[in-house]
């Protein structure tokens, strides 16, 4: 964690909840997190399923919890049935998407360049975009674990200028640690977040590379987050398994307070 940068915490629902459990959850993360009291010390998201956006939206009110989708169309309208652009999320309340999760990327053959249109989609539409880039463990284990991230980055980045790109928010996510309750040590996951900060400086400048956050996910939770986040390239986690508990989001979230907190970030 940096003092110049505020954490972030996004909570990924995936395809869980209903709409009954998901205001449920969402009114419980906002009491917990007004309990843990980190509203003026971190951003906090939540990636709730597309049918129950706007409700949920409706549950977390004017508060500062920013609402999420998990994806958008790289189109703006017309014939894509069964897509969902970044405009009608914006109609429906969200602030955020994330883009080119690992689930997308590997289960659905979501390439960079179809990643680098929804991005500049989704940043053009004012949405917050969370890109998320990550290796196999295969990757990893044949030592290309870095390469293979800088090649996510600069495919997806593209040609957007940097003032373009102010809104984005980059997630590292080992894609063997997700959902396995597996975790990158938080040596490797500081790491990978500096190399991940030195491509962006080569992308565009240094400044710019370091006023980005750069977030982890990959299998956090309430017991491991502080360790993660005590790393200085690391500025928060996008949050799977552990979102769907609102006091385990809460000390996630309390966890990246407190980091940021200890390097002097107020």
């Amino acid at each position: 964690m940096h003092a110049e940068r505020r954490p972030f915490i996004g909570g990924n629902w995936k395809m869980n909840t209903d709409l009954a459990s998901g205001v449920e959850l969402a009114d419980a993360v906002l009491a917990a997190l007004a309990a843990a009291g980190v509203e003026e010390s971190v951003d906090a998201a939540v990636y709730p399923p597309f049918p129950y956006l706007f409700t949920v939206g409706r549950t977390l009110g004017h508060s500062a919890v920013l609402l999420g989708a998990q994806d958008c169309s790289a189109d703006v309208s017309g014939a894509f049935t069964g897509q969902v652009s970044a405009g009608m999320l914006c109609d429906v309340g969200c602030r955020s998407v994330i883009i080119g999760h690992s689930e997308r990327r590997h289960g659905l053959g979501e390439d960079d360049e179809l990643l680098h249109e929804k991005l500049a989609i989704a940043l053009e539409s004012g949405l917050v975009a969370v890109l998320c880039v990550g290796e196999t463990l295969s990757e990893r284990d044949d030592g290309r674990a870095e390469a293979v991230v800088a090649h996510q980055l600069r495919g997806c980045f593209g040609t957007l200028k940097a003032e373009t790109v102010e809104r984005v928010v980059v997630a590292y996510e080992p894609v063997w640690a997700i959902g396995t309750g597996r975790t990158a040590s938080p040596e490797d996951a500081q790491a990978m977040h500096a190399s991940i900060r030195r491509v962006l400086a080569d992308l565009y400048d240094s400044r710019f590379a370091a006023r980005t956050r750069i977030i982890y996910g990959g299998s956090v939770n309430a017991k491991n987050a502080r360790a993660i986040f005590d790393g200085p390239d690391i500025d928060g986690g996008l949050i799977g398994g552990a979102s769907l508990k609102a006091d385990d989001f809460a000390s996630i979230c309390r966890a990246a307070a407190e980091a940021w907190s200890a390097a002097g970030g107020h």
